[in-house]
């Protein structure tokens, strides 16, 4: 956001106007259904996904130039164009003039005031250095992203629209200092009222002998907060763009678990930025300040699961939601700012310089009414020194001498606002809380020590479900037992199991057992040895004089129930089904990898290049809406090619031609959304665009080439079959066979093959992200038995069998297979993304030694 001239160029780039989110930023201010049914209607929004991909492009390709032809940049919200171009001069403290035809639309019929208002997204409003107008135009051109040069910013402090009626007149003309002129400070006035915290009322009060621990096991490992969200995770594509280093899935079981997300800062570093989240809106009925306390230090123990260096390095987003009308919401919403920003960030030293917040959580609908509690949602972000260095919660049984210690944090034992209090239809009773801020600040110094000696196994938060919730899932990602003896804890066994309060459970080896005592001492932490990770498949519990022993695996088919129903309401049942019976199956190994390593990485593939350079030259090729370039390029440019970026208009408007090149690569991503079938728009715009397809001919008859397609790029070069020779025998990639996309980490085999870029690395067991909904290879009788001797890849399952059945083969493809290379091996097609992991750091989970 620099500031600039008058007479910059003001432009628009990204998707067109249409009649949506009319009234939005209005809407947003009035509980639901107490406007009009027309102004909630009309403040729905449309996603429009690939267009900001096109808009991001833009800006990549600029912030990419030595000098920037962006000059300041707002994004299209709340209000539309109305809202953002004025800003966007307000801020260089100039006005503008503007042209309402000139604002690309999708509806001839919008009038002045909807085309000026209505809040389409996927747009951006820039100021553009005239002298690089001509470039930026350009680059939206080579995006296919929509442009319009809309106005020029003027000296005359004053916002002119024009161009909207017959009349000469324009539809807004106004000083800036009217449009943005002092407005006093919103002032509430609340009339303060004491409450006694709720007495416990239940069904069957948790506290009663008639709740046994079993039964509350059962019910809180099965609560929509506790359980299992794979059926949510594996639907995402969470590999994209290969720089994540720490995704959901933990451990060589691919337990949904981990406490925080860590991602790479580029492709040749390990340092990154990690972020978390913590939220606890049931106890806000109880104690709002409470509440947000707690949402504040889960936040911040997740995100210490990163390597973050220091306290002080992390910053906080807070999200506040409140019905503040209300009676007692707006006094609660008071106290519990006043105890994150006064009692807690600012001992902590931790800034909140975001947030966003919404006071209007209510619905009114036919006489009812149903008001949300006080929320606060806080998103906390650091950077990290190592992304490696991500403790996760998977144990470690084998590790001689290491025990598992509880860092407890909290006030008390207290199970006010607790899944076990949900569980069993109670409410009331006492609040969780943090002991204090200089306990969590001494956390985060004794976190620091133990992990400068390198003494930290596995880590987790104590936080929905209690401490039971958080020793089942170190057991389950660990697939082993777990022997827990929590002493005589004066507040009962389902006080100490299932209380929320802030706190960790560690495993640290022997060396950093015998330490901890020292260290938490001198950072003024509480801790207690409460047990040891096991070789067994038992989680026991013992508290108060009393024993608990539950089968892993059947406290994983609990907290699994939940994903399950949801994949049976979406997805094929019989692969839903499948993946539970092999996640809860006690004799699943995990994944590993076997790689000998025997060829010089590269060297088939360069004796098969004309050239001699040392780098040969590879056009990363891309359509709109691929995704998968960044990282293609950068695994090419650490595999010792030059990697040159290429989009299909390059080559349709004669800019580039891929006969310059040694090779392409073709990347994955949904090429036109998909919208025609997976590559298949792509392949038409090969297909039937003359000089494109006689350039692709040319292309593929010549010997010292080389093509590789990943994922989209390979289902679309499957469909250019009749312009690549020896590529008869090749599949068409259908719907996967569990009716969705699959987004995982698979196990992959290298199989012989003539593949120029597998040569040597047949027998290699390695795992490799899949990110695709069309990934099954569907042949017909004859191809299917010409394609043998060109099968590069197929997926196996953990103990190393091919034609495995789901989720292993997670496309349904017979005999697993997965790639195929022409007959004389130069062009090689694949669904597994290997671009994304060829850095050991870019793994959920990787062997040990790597």
């Amino acid at each position: 956001k620099k500031r600039f001239a008058a007479g910059t160029p003001l432009v628009v780039i990204g998707g067109p106007s249409l009649l949506i989110g009319l009234g939005g930023g209005s809407a947003s201010s009035l509980g639901g259904g107490t406007g009009s049914r027309e102004l909630d209607f009309a403040s729905v929004q449309r996603d429009n996904a690939q267009m900001q991909r096109r808009c991001q492009e833009v800006i990549e390709r600029c912030t990419a130039c030595d000098e920037n032809p962006i000059l300041s940049i707002h994004d299209v919200g709340a209000g539309g164009l109305s809202n953002a171009l004025p800003e966007l001069v307000h801020g260089a403290g100039l006005g503008a003039v503007l042209d309402l035809g000139k604002i690309p639309r999708a509806d001839s019929g919008l009038s002045p005031m909807e085309l000026w208002c209505n809040e389409a997204q996927e747009r951006y409003v820039a100021a553009v250095d005239p002298r690089r107008l001509d470039t930026f135009l350009e680059f939206c051109r080579r995006e296919r992203c929509p442009v319009a040069v809309v106005g020029r910013a003027t000296e005359e402090r004053r916002i002119v629209v024009r161009g909207a009626s017959g009349n000469g007149r324009p539809a807004v003309d106004m000083p800036m200092d009217v449009l943005f002129g002092y407005l006093p400070p919103l002032q509430r006035a609340i009339t303060p009222h004491s409450q006694e915290p709720p007495r416990l009322t239940a069904e069957r009060e948790p506290a009663a002998p008639s709740i046994t621990v079993d039964e509350a096991a059962r019910r809180v490992l099965a609560m929509p907060a506790v359980a299992s969200k794979a059926f949510l995770i594996t639907i995402g594509d969470r590999s994209v763009g290969g720089l994540i280093a720490r995704d959901q899935m933990v451990g060589p079981w691919q337990v949904p678990v981990a406490d925080v997300a860590v991602s790479a800062a580029g492709y040749h570093t390990c340092a990154g930025e990690a972020m978390a989240v913590g939220e606890r809106p049931p106890v806000a009925l109880i104690d709002a300040a409470a509440s947000a306390r707690v949402a504040v230090s889960e936040a911040v123990l997740n995100i210490l699961a990163a390597d973050v260096l220091s306290l002080s390095d992390v910053k906080l987003s807070a999200n506040w939601m409140v019905a503040a009308d209300e009676p007692g919401q707006s006094q609660a919403l008071f106290e519990a700012v006043k105890a994150v920003t006064d009692g807690l960030c600012r001992t902590l030293g931790i800034a909140i310089p975001v947030g966003k917040d919404s006071v209007s959580m209510r619905m009114q609908w036919d006489g009812c009414k149903t008001v949300s509690p006080l929320s606060l949602v806080v998103s906390a972000f650091a950077p990290v020194a190592d992304v490696r260095k991500t403790l996760t919660p998977q144990l470690l049984p084998g590790a001689a001498g290491a025990r598992l210690f509880l860092i407890d944090l909290a006030a008390g034992n207290d199970l006010g606002g607790s899944c076990l209090m949900q569980a069993f239809a109670a409410s009331g009773g006492n609040a969780p809380d943090l002991k204090d801020s200089r306990s969590l600040a001494g956390f985060a110094r004794l976190m620091r020590l133990l992990r400068e000696r390198d003494c930290v196994l596995a880590y987790h938060d104590r936080s929905d479900g209690g401490l039971f919730a958080c020793l089942a899932e170190m057991a389950f990602a660990g697939h082993c037992g777990v022997d827990c003896d929590l002493g005589t804890d004066g507040g009962g066994a389902l006080q100490a199991l299932f209380s929320e309060g802030p706190g960790v459970v560690v495993q640290l080896t022997r060396q950093g057992g015998a330490a901890l005592p020292e260290l938490a001492a001198r950072c003024g932490v509480a801790w207690r040895d409460i047990g040891a990770a096991t070789a067994g498949q038992n989680l026991v519990i013992r508290c108060a004089g009393e024993q608990w022993s539950w089968p892993v695996m059947q406290l994983k088919r609990w907290w699994s129930e939940l994903s399950l129903r949801m994949r049976l309401l979406r997805d094929n049942p019989q692969c839903a089904r499948a993946e539970v019976e092999s996640d809860c199956d006690a004799g699943n190994p995990g994944l590993s990898a076997v790689y000998a390593g025997a060829a010089r990485p590269g060297t088939p593939a360069k004796k098969r290049l004309r050239r001699s350079a040392a780098r040969p030259e590879f056009a990363i090729l891309r359509e709109q809406g691929v995704n998968g370039h960044l990282e293609m390029a950068a695994a090419f440019e650490h595999a010792g090619f030059a990697a040159y970026d290429v989009h299909m208009s390059d080559l349709i408007e004669g800019r580039t031609d891929i006969n310059s090149f040694n090779g392409i690569a073709v990347c994955g991503g949904f090429s036109y959304g998909d919208v025609l079938g997976a590559g298949a728009g792509w392949a038409a715009s090969v297909l039937f665009h003359g000089k494109v397809r006689r350039m692709f001919e040319t292309f593929f008859s010549r010997d010292d080439t080389l093509t590789l397609g990943v994922c989209n790029g390979c289902q679309m070069l499957t469909q250019l079959r009749e312009i690549i020779p020896g590529s008869d025998h090749w599949p068409r990639f259908e719907r996967n066979t569990s009716e969705r996309f699959e987004s995982r980490l698979s196990r992959v085999e290298i199989t012989p093959s003539p593949s120029v870029f597998l040569t040597g690395m047949e027998g290699a067991l390695l795992p490799i992200v899949v990110a695709h909904g069309e990934g099954r290879a569907v042949f017909d009788s004859q191809s299917h038995s010409a394609a043998s001797p060109f099968v590069c890849m197929r997926y196996t399952d953990n103990h190393g069998r091919s034609n495995p059945d789901y989720p292993y083969n997670p496309n349904g493809s017979t005999g697993g297979i997965t790639g195929l290379c022409n007959t004389d091996g130069r062009v090689t097609i694949m669904m597994p993304h290997p671009e994304r992991v060829f850095r050991s750091a870019q793994l959920s989970w990787r062997p040990p030694q790597w």
